[in-house]
């Protein structure tokens, strides 16, 4: 009974891991990147308003 087993293989099991991966050139703040939506939205509302 004892070799009825089910065994994962020893690499993890499938389990990924992001922090392996190369980092990123571009790196920006959560704060900048809702300033830039926030800058996009308004000047879409000004054209639509405007035009």
């Amino acid at each position: 009974m004892s070799q009825d087993k089910i065994q994962m293989p020893t690499s993890g099991g499938g389990i990924v891991r992001y922090s392996d991966e190369t980092p990123s050139k571009f790196e920006l703040k959560p704060q900048a990147v809702i300033a830039i939506l926030v800058v996009v939205i308004v000047i879409g509302l000004i054209l639509r308003f405007v035009i």
